[in-house]
């Protein structure tokens, strides 16, 4: 009997096999040590983003969650001005707020004043700043620079300032507006008050409200058209596809997004109007010109009804909730799409 047999026990180890497993067993990664001061980088190092975003998340917190669930809260209280000074616990009512605004004939009177305003609000803001938007793609640098520069001016004028204009535009006596249409226009409008039908009061205050908003829909719809290819336009007259054609089917669907994008942002605006109304009527409104928001402010501060004006406030929060729904559910369905 030869070593190598009597090496191979029946319940030994082969050598053999040894050897063999020895040879694909990978070699040992040795890595190398680290203090453990590299570990606390590595950790700081991951949370600085938290630290970075933590001031805007305290300032949303602060400016937006808190106000909210205090108006919640108050909406289901019936809070009275001893309580608001004095900062006694108001006593809990229920759904009894709610109950009695819904069932306020002169709540959905506002609210259908208030849909109807606001869309035709934003249909005239978006056709506009659509139109501006179009002819400022297609001017020259330096006109398109002064455009530019006029609708950021009239973007930067304060509210108070735009509903001062406007009265004196449309001032029975002196106005400019009833100049132009009776001298110009041959139009019986000499000493004509605006204010004595609140629609024709409804043209003056949308005019407003369309004024203001049309810089901010012009510039970013003029934004959304620069990225549009000339390529596809290009292509698409060539064909044969007329200008409107061409927009249809080419230029608008590449700045839907961003369209749809302004028209929610119109909506919510324009739903939420109140200093406009409030600065052309003198801080009187009449009755035929309250809209939601002041709807709102006349219950919580005209009534000294607080817990109903949170509890309009926070109706409003949930028609708008389900604008911005809506419109991200439409935006998933673009991504869906592309």
């Amino acid at each position: 009997m030869s070593a190598a047999d009597m090496l191979k026990t029946p319940g030994g180890p082969d050598p053999q096999a040894s050897d063999t497993a020895t040879a694909k067993r990978p070699a040992e990664v040795h890595e190398p040590k680290t203090s453990g001061g590299g570990g606390r980088r590595r950790s700081k190092g991951a949370l600085l983003p938290y630290f970075l975003i933590a001031p805007t998340v305290v300032a949303i917190l602060a400016v937006f969650v808190w106000p909210l669930i205090k108006t919640t809260i108050m909406s289901f209280q019936d809070v009275g001005r001893t309580e608001l000074w004095t900062g006694e616990p108001a006593p809990w009512v229920g759904f009894e707020q709610f109950t009695k605004i819904l069932g306020d004939s002169a709540f959905w009177d506002s609210v259908v004043l208030t849909i109807v305003f606001m869309a035709v609000c934003v249909v005239a803001t978006l056709v506009i700043g659509l139109a501006i938007a179009l002819m400022m793609q297609r001017m020259s640098d330096w006109a398109r620079l002064m455009i530019t520069g006029a609708l950021i001016a009239a973007w930067s004028i304060p509210l108070m300032v735009q509903a001062s204009i406007f009265r004196w535009l449309s001032d029975s006596d002196y106005g400019v507006l009833n100049m132009v249409l009776t001298k110009y226009l041959g139009l019986d409008f000499q000493g004509h008050n605006w204010w004595l039908d609140y629609k024709q009061g409804f043209l003056i205050i949308g005019a407003v409200v369309v004024w203001g908003a049309i810089p901010f829909v012009a510039i970013t719809l003029y934004a959304a058209l620069t990225q549009v290819p000339k390529e596809l336009e290009e292509a698409a007259a060539i064909d044969g596809v007329n200008a409107f054609g061409n927009f249809r089917y080419v230029t608008f669907p590449v700045i839907k997004p961003v369209f749809q994008m302004v028209a929610t942002l119109s909506v919510i605006w324009d739903f939420n109007v109140l200093g406009q109304v409030w600065l052309m009527r003198g801080s009187k409104p009449e009755p035929e010109y309250e809209v939601i928001g002041l709807y709102a402010f006349n219950k919580a501060f005209e009534s000294n009804s607080f817990s109903q004006g949170a509890a309009i406030s926070l109706i409003t929060v949930l028609l708008l909730s389900g604008v911005a729904v809506y419109y991200l559910r439409q935006l998933l369905k673009i991504g869906e799409v592309d």
